[in-house]
Formats: C-alpha cells, structure tokens, sequence
C-alpha cells in the first residue's frame, strides 16, 4: 500500500457553495484560510444551506485578491462582493446558535434574491477568533470555528469513497453510484490508508501540522445532492444507514481541530499520531 498522503484539498468561501482545489491552502485556528468565512441568510436571519435550497450547489464564488469575491449562478450576472468595512453586525443562525457578522450590503442581497427568488442577505465573519465557539464536548477552551457546520476541517479518504461506492453498488440503489467525493464537501481528502481506518483516528499530521481528532462526520441530505445538477436522490444516506449509523448519526468522515499553524500541499504526508 503506498504511504498516506493528501490526494485534495478544498476550499468553500461561502458556505454551501461549490467549492474550489487550490494545491495548497493555510491553516489558521478555525479552518483552512478562505474557507466559509461568507453566509448566506434568510430575511430572519437564519443560515441557508443546500438542505433548503440545492441551487447553492449551482453558484460559485471565486475569491480575488484582497478577500473580495466574485460571485457566479445560473440565470443571473456576476457580481464582486468586496470584504465589507467594519461595521456594526448583524445577528445570523447557524444551526440554532447565534452568530454576530458584518452584513455584505444591499447589492449582495438583491443577487441572492434573483438567483434564489427570496429576500436574503450576505454577511461576512470579521473575527473568527472570537465569533463562534466549538461545541465544547469535543474542543478545548477558546477554539473557535468559521461557518462551517461545526468544526474547522472536514477530512474524508479515497478508501472509504471506495468502499461506500462498493456497498452502494449492491443495494437497492446501485444506479445511483459511483459517488463523487464532493457529494462530502471535504476540506482535505487522504489517499493510501485502509477503508474505514479514520474511525481509529484522535490525533494526525499532515504535512507540518497537527490536528485533533473530534469527531465522526455526521451526513445529512446534501449528500444525496449531485453537485453538478442539484437533483437529489437516495444515496449515500440509505446506504450510511445500513452499514455507517454511529448511535443516532449515519457517519462518513472525520473533523479535526488544528493543533498548530503551517501550510496543508497536496502530496504532503499524513501520519497518524494516535
């Protein structure tokens, strides 16, 4: 078996949009550098994601220097997003915990509102390191995490793909599969270890950084959303549910908590530390 290496990295700069596979990417205490630091809400204030709407799938954001972005969909024009100036914030969701963000601006909202065919707004996380905290049955005192669902980083493996793809292959749906990785929305994607291995895992180096290993990576129906297209279908859940339920979670992944600073490079070594 060829040695564990990072085969992927990815980057979402708003959260619940296609993402991007820069070949190297930093990593700052909450997350990889550029990832989920943008949101996109409802007129109530609370996070859309693919769960509401599986058009997000279908819009870019493509970050230009200077952290501005330019946004990309279906049916409507671009538009650049510059980072907006320091402000007062504005009260945002994300799965029930309130979070404080700097509100993007009235040209930000009527885009998503074309696009989306509802009153929305855009905002921006000014100060990760102290806007919203990790759940504390899985983190140390003052961790902190962007918009992410819940941890900084998503890390998932090409084995595991594998084995899913095997599994769908034989049940009830195997038209559905092969599945892509992006089905997961990873963050770092490890090539080169056993199927499976990662639930062993509680601390790993790649390349020059250590990272916590949280937790298992509960899924929800934006798995079952093809990020091509924004159709839905039944896999993988059906199948995480015969072979992948952890207690209450259908299970595929890890997330880890950065336990140092460095840059992640796809080919960098991936260790297993404990």
């Amino acid at each position: 078996m060829p040695k564990p290496q990072v085969q992927s990295l990815h980057l979402y700069p708003v959260k619940a949009l296609a993402g991007t596979g820069p070949g190297e990417a930093a990593v700052e205490p909450w997350g990889l550098a550029g990832d989920r630091r943008w949101l996109v809400a409802d007129a109530e204030g609370r996070q859309i994601t693919q769960r509401q709407e599986p058009r997000l799938a279908l819009a870019r954001a493509e970050e230009l220097p200077g952290g501005a972005l330019r946004l990309t969909a279906p049916g409507v024009p671009p538009l650049t997003v510059p980072v907006p100036a320091p402000a007062d914030t504005v009260p945002v969701q994300v799965f029930g915990t309130v979070v404080q963000a700097v509100p993007a601006g009235r040209e930000a909202a009527e885009w998503w509102r074309g696009y989306l065919g509802t009153a929305c707004r855009m905002v921006h996380m000014d100060a990760p390191e102290r806007r919203r905290a990790i759940d504390p049955r899985f983190s140390e005192p003052g961790d902190t995490v962007s918009f992410a669902d819940g941890f900084p980083l998503l890390l998932t493996t090409t084995a595991s793909l594998d084995a899913l793809n095997s599994l769908i292959a034989q049940g009830d749906h195997p038209d559905e599969g092969p599945l892509p990785m992006n089905r997961f929305r990873p963050n770092v994607v490890i090539g080169g270890t056993a199927p499976w291995a990662e639930d062993d895992w509680r601390r790993v180096r790649i390349g020059e950084v250590v990272f916590q290993v949280a937790k298992p990576s509960g899924r929800c129906v934006v798995t079952t959303t093809d990020q091509r297209t924004a159709e839905r279908g039944k896999e993988p859940l059906r199948t995480l549910a015969r072979h992948r339920r952890f207690g209450d979670q259908l299970v595929f992944g890890q997330n880890l908590i950065p336990r140092g600073a460095g840059t992640l490079r796809v080919g960098d070594p991936f260790e297993i530390l404990g």
